[in-house]
C-alpha cells in the first residue's frame, strides 16, 4: 500500500512537467484521476494478494473504464462499461488529439482530445512505475519511465524545465526510494537509528523503527536535490549545438559566449500557418506605403533534409544603437537603390521572439536595449530582450532592378565565403540534378537560370497543402516530380536546392509577408508566416524569389507576391545597364529614419542600454577569461576565510571592554562581565579547532589551561595568558559575584601566537584560508535546516476527543 502510494505520488509529480506545453488545466485533472484511478487498482491488487502479473492487468482495465467514463459516458453502457460506440469515440479522440500535437506549436490547446491523449499516456507511465517499484520491488529502477516524462518538454522546448517543477518532480522519484527502503528494512527488524528516541512515558517500542533510515534518505535526497539545482548555476556553460542555439561574440563561426535557444523555426512557420485563428503578430508603415516581406531567419545551412540556422554572431560594436548595420553583402555602390524608412509594432501576444522581422536589407535600426546585427545575414537579435510589445524603426534600401541589371551578374566563384551557399549533402538524389540542368540552358545567366526555376513551380500543376511533410530526400524527390503539392517551406527549400544545383548561392529565408492594408499602414497575422528562397547575385547580393503559389484560394498563400523583377524575361540583354540617373546608389546610403533624437533622449536610451548590456563579452581575450574564472574561484574559496575574519573582528571588539560596574548591583555587572568573558572563550575555542588541538567537552576552562601548559610547555608569559582568561570564565560561569573583567584581547592574541607555534605552517595557512571553525558552524547551519524538515513530520492535529498517552495513564489511575 505505502508503495503504491509513493508511486503515484512519484508518476504525478513528474507529469507536472508537462505544463509549459499544454494550454488549460483539463489535462491536469485528467491525468490526476488517471494516477488515482491505477493507484486503487494497485491497492486493490495488494488487498486481494493477486500475482505480480495480474495487478497491471487490473490497472489497464480499471483505466479504460475510468477514460471510458470521462471522456466517452454518453455512449457507454451505464456511464461506465465500454461498447462499440463509446470504444469508435475514443478512437476518433485519440486520432483528433494526435493531429493537434501535430499541428499546433505549444503550448497546446488543452481540449478533451489532448487531455485524453496527456492523461493516457500518464497512466501508462503510472502503470509501469507502480508494476515496477510496488511489484518487482526496483523502486530505482521505476526512475527511468519517470526520466522519459520528464525529458518530453526538455526536448520540445527551446527553455529549460522550470526549477520547482523539477524539484516537486525529484521530490516525488525521493519519496519513492524511502518508502522502498522502509519496506525492505522493515522485514528484517529494527534499523541502526541517526538519533534514538524514548518515549517519555510508555518506554521503548517494541515496532519496528526505521525512523534513521528515513532521516538518512530525506537528507541525502535533499543534499542531491539541492546541488543539482545549484550547481549548474554555479558552474560555467557548456557551449550548445549551433542549430539550436547562437553566441554573442566571438570572431569566428565556432565563437562561444552567451547564447541563447530558439525554436526551429521551420517548426514554428507551419506552427503559426496552422492555427485555427489568425492572430495579428506585428503592424507596420513606412515612408512609401508599400508592402514588403519582413525577414525574421536566415537559414544556410542544408543536411540533406532541411535548411536550418547557421550560428549567428554579433560583436559588441554590432550593436545596433552603435549606428549602421554592416554593409549588405555584394550590394555594389553602383546598384541605384531607394531609401525606404519602417516603423515596426510587436504584439504583445508575442512571445519568445528574440529575432526582429525586418525589411531586407536593413541598413539601420533603432530598438530599445541590446540587439545586434549579424555581419553575414543581418539578422538582428538579443540574448537578453523579447520583442514582445516593442517599437522600433528600420531604414532599409530597395534595389531598383530591372533585367538588365541583373543580366550583367556574373557567376560568382566557389570561394570559402560562398562555399558554405552551395553545398549539397552526399548522395544527393540524381533525379534532382537531372531535373535542375534540364530546366537552364548553358548560355543563361544565373539571372536567367533562377527564373527558369521559379517559373517552373509556376506550372505543371503543383499545389499548396499543408498536410505534407519535407524532411527527407526522398520527401523533396516526391514533391519535385511526383506530388508536387506542399506548402511554403517545401516550395522555399526545393527551389534553394535546385538553384545551388547549377551554381547560384542560396538560402532559405522565414518571416512574414507584407500582411493587409489598413488605414494606418499593415497588419500582418500568423497566416502571413512564410519561407521564401533568397539568391545571390554578384553586384545585387541577396534576392528574394516566390515559387510559392499565391492565390487567396485554399490553393495558395493569400499574401505572398511575386517580386517584379523576377517575372520571366524571354530576351537576353548583354550590355550592363548604367545606374538610374533619378534612383540612388548604394554607396550612399544615410540612415533615413526621420528626425534624429535630442541630447537627453540619446542619453535616456545610452542608460538603458548600459542595463541590459550583456554580462559577457566575447572579444574579450581567453586569457582575460581565465584570469576572470581564477580570480572568481578564490573569491569563492575565501568566503570561509571572511566569515572567520568577520567574527574575529566583532569579538576583538567585545574584548576591549572594561567592566566594573555598580558596586552596588552585583547582577547588573555580572551580566556586563559575562559578555567580553563569553567572547575570548569563543575565540579561543575557535582558535583551538583551526589548529587542530579542540578541547574535549569534558575539560573544565581550569583543565583545558593546564593541559594546553603542559603538553605544548608554555612559557611564563603564555602560561599567564591562558591562566587568566580560564580564571575569569570560571568566575563567570560559578561566582555569584564575577567581580570586575580587565580587557582580554591582549592575553587572547598571546595565547594564539603561543599555539600556532605547535602546529606546522600548512595547518597554518589553512587556518587563515579554509578556517575549520567556519566550516563546522556551515555544517552546523546544514543540519539545523534538516532538523526543521525532520519536525515538520512530527506534526500532528489533535482531534476533538484524544488523549494523549499521559491522560489515559492518569485516568488509568
Amino acid at each position: 500500500m505505502r508503495l503504491s502510494a509513493a508511486s503515484a505520488v512519484a508518476t504525478f509529480a513528474a507529469a507536472i512537467v508537462l505544463y509549459p506545453l499544454l494550454d488549460g488545466g483539463a489535462w491536469f485533472w485528467a491525468s490526476l484521476g488517471a494516477v488515482a484511478v491505477v493507484f486503487g487498482a494497485s491497492a486493490l491488487a495488494g488487498k486481494l494478494a493477486l500475482p505480480a502479473w495480474a495487478a497491471p492487468i487490473l490497472s489497464v482495465m480499471a483505466s479504460a473504464f475510468y477514460f471510458t467514463a470521462a471522456f466517452s459516458g454518453s455512449k457507454a453502457w451505464g456511464l461506465l462499461v465500454p461498447t462499440k460506440e463509446s470504444l469508435l469515440h475514443l478512437g476518433k479522440l485519440y486520432a483528433t488529439g494526435w493531429a493537434d500535437i501535430q499541428r499546433f506549436a505549444a503550448p497546446v490547446p488543452a481540449d478533451a482530445p489532448v487531455a485524453l491523449l496527456v492523461a493516457t499516456g500518464v497512466a501508462v507511465i503510472a502503470i509501469v512505475v507502480d508494476h515496477l517499484a510496488a511489484r518487482l520491488r526496483h523502486a530505482a529502477l521505476a526512475g527511468l519511465p519517470l526520466l522519459a516524462l520528464v525529458c518530453v518538454p526538455m526536448t520540445i522546448l527551446p527553455d529549460p524545465i522550470n526549477w520547482p517543477t523539477f524539484i516537486l518532480a525529484a521530490l516525488g522519484f525521493t519519496s519513492l526510494l524511502i518508502a522502498d527502503g522502509r519496506e525492505r528494512i522493515g522485514h528484517w527488524g529494527r534499523a541502526v537509528l541517526v538519533r534514538r528516541t524514548r518515549h517519555a512515558t510508555t518506554g521503548p517500542r517494541d515496532a519496528v523503527d526505521t525512523g534513521g533510515l528515513r532521516l538518512s534518505g530525506k537528507r541525502i535526497g535533499f543534499a542531491a536535490i539541492g546541488l543539482a539545482v545549484l550547481a549548474p548555476a554555479l558552474l560555467p556553460v557548456m557551449e550548445p549545438v549551433s542549430w539550436f542555439t547562437f553566441g554573442v561574440g566571438g570572431s569566428g563561426k565556432g565563437g562561444t559566449g552567451s547564447s541563447i535557444s530558439i525554436p526551429d523555426p521551420v517548426a514554428g512557420l507551419k506552427g503559426q500557418l496552422q492555427l485555427p485563428d489568425k492572430r495579428t503578430v506585428l503592424t507596420y508603415r513606412n515612408s512609401d506605403n508599400q508592402a514588403r516581406y519582413l525577414r525574421i531567419y536566415s537559414l544556410n545551412l542544408f543536411n540533406g533534409e532541411q535548411f536550418t540556422l547557421e550560428q549567428p554572431n554579433g560583436r559588441p560594436e554590432n550593436r545596433v544603437d552603435n549606428g549602421p548595420l554592416p554593409p549588405p553583402p555584394g550590394l555594389s555602390g553602383s546598384t541605384p537603390v531607394k531609401k525606404v524608412s519602417t516603423t515596426i509594432t510587436i504584439s504583445e501576444e508575442v512571445k519568445r521572439l528574440n529575432f526582429l522581422p525586418l525589411p531586407y536589407p536593413a541598413t539601420e535600426v533603432r530598438a530599445d536595449g541590446d540587439w545586434r546585427a549579424d555581419t553575414d545575414s543581418l539578422m538582428v537579435f538579443s540574448t537578453e530582450e523579447e520583442a514582445s510589445g516593442m517599437e522600433y524603426e528600420v531604414a532599409s534600401v530597395d534595389p531598383q532592378l530591372d533585367p538588365a541589371i541583373l543580366n550583367a551578374s556574373r557567376p560568382v566563384e566557389a570561394s570559402d565565403q560562398n562555399r558554405r551557399f552551395l553545398e549539397l549533402p552526399e548522395g544527393f538524389p540524381d533525379s534532382i540534378t537531372t531535373l535542375a540542368t534540364g530546366l537552364v540552358s548553358e548560355n543563361d545567366t544565373p539571372y536567367q537560370a533562377a527564373v527558369k526555376i521559379q517559373d517552373y513551380f509556376k506550372g505543371n500543376d503543383f499545389t499548396y497543402s499543408l498536410q505534407t511533410q519535407g524532411q527527407s530526400n526522398e520527401a523533396l524527390v516526391d514533391f519535385l516530380i511526383h506530388s508536387k503539392t506542399g506548402y511554403c517551406e517545401q516550395y522555399a527549400a526545393a527551389m534553394a536546392v535546385l538553384a545551388r544545383v547549377v551554381g547560384i548561392p542560396a538560402r532559405v529565408a522565414i518571416g512574414y509577408t507584407g500582411g493587409t492594408k489598413t488605414d494606418n499602414g499593415f497588419a500582418v497575422s500568423t497566416a502571413d508566416m512564410h519561407a521564401w528562397p533568397e539568391l545571390y547575385f554578384e553586384g545585387v547580393g541577396w534576392l528574394a524569389f516566390e515559387p510559392t503559389p499565391t492565390s487567396a484560394s485554399p490553393y495558395g498563400q493569400g499574401t505572398a507576391r511575386v517580386p517584379t523583377y523576377s517575372l520571366p524575361q524571354p530576351e537576353r540583354s548583354d550590355t550592363p545597364a548604367s545606374p538610374s540617373a533619378s534612383g540612388e546608389s548604394a554607396s550612399d546610403l544615410p540612415p533615413g529614419i526621420g528626425p534624429r533624437r535630442g541630447l537627453r533622449e540619446l542619453e535616456a536610451l545610452e542608460e538603458l542600454n548600459a542595463l541590459n548590456r550583456l554580462p559577457a563579452d566575447d572579444s574579450m581575450p581567453l586569457a582575460a577569461k581565465i584570469g576572470l574564472g581564477a580570480l572568481g574561484l578564490v573569491l569563492l574559496l575565501l568566503i570561509p576565510a571572511a566569515i572567520r575574519l568577520v567574527t574575529r573582528s566583532r569579538r576583538a571588539r567585545t574584548l576591549s571592554w572594561k567592566v566594573t560596574g555598580p558596586l552596588d548591583d552585583v547582577t547588573a555587572r555580572a551580566a556586563r562581565v559575562s559578555v567580553p568573558v563569553a567572547a575570548a572563550w569563543a575565540e579561543l575555542d575557535d582558535v583551538l579547532c583551526d589548529y587542530g588541538l579542540s578541547r574535549e567537552l569534558s575539560e573544565t576552562p581550569r583543565a583545558l589551561a593546564r593541559r594546553l601548559i603542559e603538553r605544548y610547555e608554555f612559557d611564563a608569559e603564555s602560561a599567564a595568558a591562558v591562566t587568566t582568561i580560564a580564571t575569569a570564565v570560571e568566575r563567570v560561569l560559578f561566582a555569584r559575584d564575577p567581580g570586575t573583567a580587565e580587557p582580554l584581547g591582549k592575553q587572547l592574541k598571546i595565547v594564539r601566537r603561543a599555539l600556532a607555534q605547535t602546529v606546522s605552517r600548512g595547518r597554518r595557512l589553512r587556518a587563515v584560508l579554509l578556517p575549520p571553525s567556519t566550516m563546522r558552524r556551515i555544517r552546523g547551519m546544514g543540519e539545523r535546516v534538516l532538523d526543521g524538515f525532520d519536525r515538520l513530520e512530527n506534526i500532528r492535529f489533535r482531534r476533538p476527543g484524544d488523549r494523549t498517552a499521559r491522560e489515559k495513564e492518569l485516568v488509568s489511575k
